[in-house]
């Protein structure tokens, strides 16, 4: 089990993240609202502006203050070293 860090000390198990997206476009904003509706959002931004939306294969969506480029650099760094 890899962890990831999300942000502000929150992190998810990296084998379980299905895709790591940005949360301008209407249809994740659409996504993310369903989440919500559905109690299946998890809301890792501590209040401030979503900029990337993580979807889990649990079905879970997990929303972060944390660059999207910047959460997939952290999670090749994580491969890299595990491959090592």
């Amino acid at each position: 089990m890899q962890l990831v860090n999300i942000g502000f000390g929150n992190v998810v198990n990296s084998d379980r993240v299905i895709s790591i997206v940005s949360s301008e476009s209407a249809p994740i904003k659409r996504m993310i609202q369903e989440a919500k509706d559905a109690k299946t959002a998890i809301d890792a931004t501590y209040g401030r502006r979503t900029r990337a939306v993580l979807i889990m294969d649990s079905g879970h969506v997990v929303l972060s203050a944390v660059q999207p480029e910047t959460i997939a650099a952290r999670m090749d760094k994580n491969i890299s070293v595990e491959e090592n």
